[in-house]
């Protein structure tokens, strides 16, 4: 009998003990044996992935006078050669061809091709290469440096289509999923490695991120390359590797495929990408904060401010709102949140769900574009009127820590604050208390306690004291520092 036939009559004769014991109730799941070889699929893949190399004119600064031989003063070939660097060093800067190696994918049979926006920027000649060592020159339609991709188009030769990927569905890929990578690392051609999906949900410095992280080998070179599953379908783009080295450590990240798919096609349409915007300053929900509201937990996002006449004043949100789903999607927490409203097509009509005054209230809403130009200062600000010696008016919540004091003309010029501003502003803060806790600072304005506005000290005694009397936990504050407001929930001292 042979190891395996073993193997197999001791499982069988251990499951059968065990089931006469009345502790087996349904059939062990065993692991998933791994494929024998991906060589047939590979096969099929290997003619939709390319390599991509660019030329950019590089400066190079040509000779300089002080490079000039040193020859002895009065010398006949002094002033001829003074002459000869002096009419080089004024011409335009030399200049040398670079040379850049990536990867990419067919997308479409008419030859439009994803790459990353790093493997193409500042290029000036873009040369993609097929498996079969077909070269042609590719045109560049758009490209995204805030997602890091680029569409790229050639032109298939003998108008023939050319073979091309499949899209796979990357919110459907699970952690320890096979999956392939094909690209062009460190320049030598079309190399393949394997391995397994290792995380998901991965942030790289912007919350537009959302990457797939694999243990299949990356490396230089793979950049914009397709991350395949075993159905042959492209789930991800390989972007970016995280290692000591250089090379390769186990820890790739690629962009899912969905949001690839969603940044190609605007790139097709409009050259760019069109991000979603709704106009509404906003932060997390902590466990203070949704007690505060009657929340079940913390969920969502607090809106704490809404811009005039934006999509979202229009659609009727107000400051106060727990955004709960946008578009049919849960809010889950701040960070996914500007993901779900960017990747919302600009133009389209959703759903969202609001919680105000302890229930929840739908609202219709039409996605505007996301302004990529600096914010500017529209506010009109006039001559400064002249310090009146107002006589201030102040308060202390040793409950909270603050030291309080109604707004004058004297604060406003101490801390910088406009003529605009009306509230409570703070003027000192207690070590170890709970506004200490929430970063709170001289400077900072109370606007509301507890969705009530305040424009004095005793109006904000009042209110704490009045929720302390009703046994809350804590006191929800609406503060703004230097133009900048937020929601503050700090923890009633008993």
């Amino acid at each position: 009998m042979i190891l395996a036939d073993f193997q197999g009559y001791f499982r069988g004769a251990a499951l059968a003990a065990i089931a006469s014991l009345g502790l087996v109730t349904a059939e062990p799941v065993w692991a998933r044996q791994p494929t024998e070889s991906f060589s047939e699929l590979v096969d099929k893949l290997m003619p939709t992935v390319v390599n991509i190399t660019t030329t950019q004119n590089v400066p190079q600064q040509g000779p300089r006078l002080r490079d000039m031989p040193q020859l002895p003063p009065g010398s006949p070939f002094e002033e001829l050669f003074k002459d000869f660097f002096d009419k080089r060093g004024g011409e335009e800067q030399q200049k040398r061809r670079g040379t850049s190696l990536g990867s990419g994918f067919v997308i479409d049979g008419e030859g439009y091709i994803v790459t990353n926006n790093h493997v193409i920027q500042g290029a000036e000649d873009i040369t993609v290469i097929f498996r079969d060592d077909t070269q042609l020159k590719a045109k560049l339609i758009g490209s995204d440096s805030r997602i890091d991709l680029a569409l790229l188009k050639v032109e298939p030769p003998n108008k023939k289509p050319l073979p091309a990927v499949k899209w796979g569905d990357s919110d459907k890929s699970r952690v320890g999923d096979w999956v392939i990578a094909i690209g062009n690392p460190f320049g030598m051609g079309h190399s393949v490695t394997a391995g397994i999906i290792s995380a998901r949900g991965r942030s790289l410095n912007d919350s537009l991120d959302d990457y797939l992280q694999t243990d299949a080998a990356i490396n230089k070179g793979n950049s914009g390359g397709p991350l395949f599953n075993t159905d042959g379908e492209v789930i991800g783009v390989n972007t970016a590797i995280y290692s000591p080295s250089g090379t390769n450590a186990g820890l790739a990240f690629s962009i899912p495929s969905n949001l690839v798919k969603q940044v190609a096609d605007q790139l097709r349409e409009f050259g760019k990408v069109k991000r979603g915007w709704i106009g509404v300053s906003y932060q997390s929900v902590t466990d203070d904060i949704a007690d505060s509201f009657g929340l079940d937990r913390a969920r969502g996002v607090l809106v704490a401010n809404v811009t005039a006449d934006g999509p979202a004043a229009k659609a009727g949100l107000k400051r106060n709102d727990i955004i709960i789903s946008f578009a049919g999607q849960d809010v889950l927490d701040l960070r996914r949140f500007p993901k779900i409203v960017a990747n919302t097509r600009v133009g389209n009509t959703v759903d969202v769900v609001v919680w105000r005054g302890a229930k929840e209230v739908p609202l219709k809403l039409r996605v505007g574009e996301q302004e990529e130009a600096e914010k500017q200062n529209t506010s009109a600000q006039g001559p400064k009127k002249p310090s009146q010696p107002d006589q201030p008016v102040t308060s202390t919540i040793e409950q909270l820590g603050l030291t309080l004091q109604k707004v004058t003309d004297q604060l406003r010029e101490r801390y910088g604050l406009s003529d605009q501003v009306k509230g409570v502003i703070v003027t000192k803060v207690a070590p170890n208390s709970p506004a200490a806790e929430k970063q709170l600072q001289p400077g900072d304005v109370i606007l509301e306690v507890d969705q009530k506005p305040v424009t004095t000290p005793q109006e904000v005694t009042d209110l704490v004291t009045k929720l302390q009397q009703q046994k809350k936990r804590s006191v929800l504050l609406f503060v703004e520092r230097q133009g900048d407001p937020r929601f503050a929930a700090l923890r009633l001292q008993k």
